[in-house]
């Protein structure tokens, strides 16, 4: 890695918003190690960007939901001497449907990745950056994490999990030169939402304007991870959805989003 320049690691970063994300940071300058279960894909992306923003980037296919893999990650980075000065903390997964319908497994598999193995990054790479005083990071958590969602349950309470531990932390650490933020999209366009929207009618309902561009997402992201701001909700229609969350009585928040779920089922 360059000495000038500093290194974002980014997690999920084969697609979707960590994709866009790698791209974005690229384009500023930043050296990257980026982390994804798909290899191909990590490499020919790592390719792309290297070649045409002239940074260095290094790929780390693994499965954050593994145990220990986060440990493993952290372990060979300092063997090979490398500094994380950005963590972006976006791996996940999304599963759509009722919650009946759904196997076990699935719903382990939500907990497992946007849970344990999220906090478990965290855990490895936060405390460097305080003992250096100085390091950004980026949760990817949802505006799913404002209310619960129906025919999202098990997926919008993780994200509920992401984004009270992000704030936590942004106080936590509040003087210390580390700052947090969460990043909070609504529907995306990303080959999470294209599945989703494969295996439902409902969800192909969605009207669009109400799917987000991901290179926006990721540019206003970036935007607020370099302003350490604690909460970013992209798009007008999203923030005013949160605000009005936040504001409105849980009993109705509850009827008003079980109707829009249970429409997408």
């Amino acid at each position: 890695m360059s000495e000038e320049r500093e290194t974002v690691l980014i997690t999920g970063a084969s697609s979707g918003i960590g994709e866009a994300l790698a791209w974005v940071f690229a384009e500023h300058g930043y050296d990257m190690i980026l982390v994804a279960r798909n290899a191909q894909k990590l490499d020919e992306l790592a390719d792309e960007v290297a070649a045409k923003h002239d940074v260095t980037v290094i790929v780390r296919p693994m499965d954050l939901s593994e145990p220990d893999s986060a440990s493993t990650l952290a372990r060979v980075l300092h063997r090979e001497g490398e500094r994380v000065d950005i963590l972006v903390n976006n791996a996940g997964v999304l599963e759509h449907g009722a919650f009946i319908d759904m196997a076990p497994e699935d719903h382990q598999r939500m907990v497992q990745l946007n849970v344990a193995g999220f906090t478990d990054v965290l855990a490895h790479f936060v405390p460097d950056m305080v003992a250096r005083e100085a390091g950004k990071v980026l949760n990817v958590a949802s505006i799913g994490a404002f209310q619960p969602i129906p025919s999202l349950a098990t997926y919008a309470a993780t994200k509920a999990y992401v984004l009270s531990l992000s704030e936590a932390l942004a106080e936590e650490l509040r003087g210390s030169g580390v700052s947090v933020t969460a990043l909070c999209p609504g529907v995306t366009q990303t080959h999470m939402v294209e599945e989703a929207q494969e295996q439902s009618e409902g969800m192909r309902k969605l009207p669009k304007m109400m799917i987000g561009d991901v290179e926006t997402v990721a540019r206003e992201a970036f935007r607020a991870c370099m302003k350490g701001t604690p909460i970013v909700v992209p798009g007008t229609l999203n923030l005013a959805g949160t605000l009005a969350a936040r504001a409105t009585p849980k009993w109705l928040v509850r009827r008003l989003t079980g109707l829009m779920g249970r429409s997408t089922l």
